[in-house]
């Protein structure tokens, strides 16, 4: 085993438009020796790969880390731990690896759980995290939506049990972000519509693809087939 062992960077690559990469993360993927991305145990697909393609080099050592959307948790740690060896094998061998996500890669990201897993194995392992844009700052953008302003708060929070979280918190803030919306769109517009933010919600898909579409009435979004890149951003006055 080589003494140096690698650096392993984090990379965030933006909701899907290919130019909302970084340039530090465009540097650092086109200086390291292997690129790592998550994938379905199904198929060796990667969105991430596809969005920041344009600035990989058709030479590059790319890898896909099988990952599985579980409600076992057993079996999801088991992945967790077998993808964070075969990083650390790279990197044990002094080679640098960067691991591309989606988004921010510490917003509601796989990268948070390689990073415990590799911690866990060898804390001596230098880590980098690259922030990219995340998906509703993104949208907020497409619809020309203030997120906050003055005083106001904002509630960041998963719609992949419905409206729970929302219930929750949603008599205390001004504005709502809600992510992973795909699953239970009825019971997030009831929860909308039980906090009074139903009409000033407004819902985009695929955001900076090219079939990107966006909802002026979040209703619209049960009558379609649930997309997994869907949110809602919600607010009590516009």
């Amino acid at each position: 085993m080589n003494d140096q062992i690698g650096t392993f960077y984090g990379i965030g690559v933006g909701p899907g438009d290919p130019e909302l990469l970084t340039l530090k993360a465009v540097r650092i993927i086109n200086k390291v020796d292997v690129i790592f991305a998550a994938s379905s145990i199904k198929n060796n697909y990667s969105l991430a790969v596809d969005i920041a393609k344009l600035h990989i080099s058709e030479s590059a050592d790319i890898r896909m880390l099988p990952f599985q959307m579980s409600n076992n948790e057993n079996e999801k740690e088991v992945l967790w731990r077998e993808n964070a060896e075969r990083i650390m094998a790279e990197l044990e061998k002094g080679r640098d690896a960067a691991f591309l996500t989606l988004g921010d890669l510490l917003t509601y990201s796989t990268y948070g759980y390689l990073v415990r897993a590799i911690k866990k194995k060898n804390p001596l392992i230098h880590i980098e995290s690259v922030p990219g844009i995340p998906s509703y700052l993104a949208a907020a953008s497409r619809l020309n939506l203030p997120l906050v302003e003055g005083d106001e708060s904002l509630l960041i929070t998963s719609g992949a049990r419905g409206g729970k979280e929302l219930r929750k918190y949603s008599k205390c803030v001004e504005n709502v972000v809600l992510l992973k919306t795909y699953k239970h769109i009825e019971d997030i517009n009831k929860a909308l519509s039980e906090a009074g933010l139903i009409e000033n919600s407004r819902g985009i898909s695929r955001c900076g693809r090219e079939d990107e579409e966006i909802f002026e009435d979040v209703r619209a979004l049960e009558k379609r087939k649930p997309d997994y890149w869907s949110l809602i951003i919600a607010k009590r006055k516009i």
